[in-house]
């Protein structure tokens, strides 16, 4: 297919993506000549690199993060940076501010409904009443098992 959309090799020709839309690994190296094993690696490497990932591990990068990654590629392979000197000017930088706190809602209801990882917002908002819950159940466990102890002791006296 040619940078027109003319069928070249017998494939439908299919509209350019948008600019804000999600690209494929392929893609992503198509667009910046970096390889899919390197564009893996960075991920390990830089935390600011994070792909959305779907079904199958599939990575879908946001067009936020193939500027990352073209960003990577011209400090690591243009302008001489190390990956940990990228690293270091990377953590370095101030970061977007968080979003807003999520509203408060019940421990039990983010237990009972999971819908998806909670974001750090929400498990601070959780975190007390969690932690209030946890020792509760440790201490009913607790008592549970001291019983248990009495009793096989009293057993085991008894007979």
């Amino acid at each position: 297919m040619t940078a027109a959309g003319a069928d070249t090799a017998g494939e439908p020709a299919r509209a350019p993506k948008a600019d804000a839309a999600f690209r494929t690994i392929g893609e992503v190296t198509q667009a910046t000549g970096v390889a899919p094993h390197i564009l893996r690696y960075w991920e390990g490497r830089f935390p600011q690199l994070k792909p959305v990932t779907r079904a199958g591990n599939r990575r879908y990068y946001r067009p936020a993060d193939v500027a990352l990654v073209q960003r990577i590629d011209r400090l690591l392979n243009h302008d001489g940076y190390t990956v940990r000197g990228v690293q270091q000017l990377l953590a370095g930088e101030r970061t977007p501010a968080p979003p807003a706190p999520a509203p408060e809602r019940d421990a039990a209801a983010i237990i009972a409904a999971p819908t998806s990882t909670p974001s750090p917002q929400q498990v601070t908002v959780v975190l007390p009443e969690t932690m209030q819950a946890i020792r509760m159940i440790r201490d009913y466990l607790r008592e549970g098992l001291d019983a248990d102890d009495l009793k096989a002791t009293f057993r085991t006296s008894t007979t």
